[in-house]
């Protein structure tokens, strides 16, 4: 991922200049985003320790999940109308929306937010089995990705410590080059560019330090990783 600076907005511009017509696959996809937006936000606000935030997008999340498993519980979108485990997702996420609303009741945010976790994974298994891979499923690849880069110990000194942080800085710099050239659906917003550019900025940073085989530098790097990707991912994961 080379000479990003001054290329998002050209490229998000090309992007949203390609017509894309209504359609019940592209309708169930957006409403699919709109109730993940809500999760984004309830993950988001329940690691940063904010309760009643926690509790009130838990429940903007409940009532937009409730609204998609009526929907298609009585008429599935075509792309899962063949899913036989569609009911099933619908039921688990129940489940952890209140056990999620039931902690951050009781004030153990952290355990919520670690609840709430196992909800990006149910829906990206709903991608995953029908075929599908959109903007927030890359964005779940690299945050696996970079989930094992920030909880690896790896030694201060020695050429194993340097090439293990060179292939991982090469996985999240592919990973982030996936994102980045398959824009969200709502690329044409304002903060969109600037978060991208922190985002790939990261990465770049993280990928410079590793190639020149600095191993401090590339530790202090990784620290960059993880406040960047949530920025992205709390407003367009």
């Amino acid at each position: 991922m080379r000479s990003f600076s001054g290329s998002v907005v050209a490229f998000v511009a090309v992007t949203l200049a390609l017509p894309v017509a209504a359609s019940p696959f592209t309708e169930a996809e957006a409403q699919l985003r709109g109730a993940y937006g809500a999760y984004r936000a309830a993950l988001f606000l329940s690691n940063q320790g904010k309760g009643p935030e926690t509790l009130s997008a838990l429940e903007k999340f409940n009532a937009a999940w409730d609204g998609l498993a009526a929907g298609w519980g009585q008429t599935p979108p075509p792309q899962y109308a063949d899913d036989a485990g569609l009911p099933l997702t619908f039921q688990t996420v129940d489940g952890l929306i209140e056990s999620a609303t039931a902690q951050a009741a009781a004030g153990d945010l952290a355990a919520a937010h670690e609840t709430l976790e196992a909800v990006r994974d149910e829906v990206a298994a709903l991608h995953a089995r029908n075929g599908l891979i959109g903007f927030s499923d890359r964005m779940n690849d690299y945050h696996a990705a970079m989930e094992k880069v920030l909880t690896t110990e790896y030694s201060v000194s020695g050429a194993g410590a340097a090439a293990q942080l060179l292939a991982d800085a090469r996985l999240l710099d592919y990973l982030a080059t996936q994102i980045l050239t398959h824009p969200a659906p709502e690329a044409d917003a304002a903060e969109y560019a600037p978060l991208m550019a922190g985002f790939v900025a990261s990465v770049e940073a993280f990928l410079a330090a590793a190639e020149a085989g600095d191993v401090a530098a590339t530790l202090a790097a990784r620290g960059g990783l993880k406040p960047a990707y949530s920025k992205l991912f709390a407003k367009f994961g």
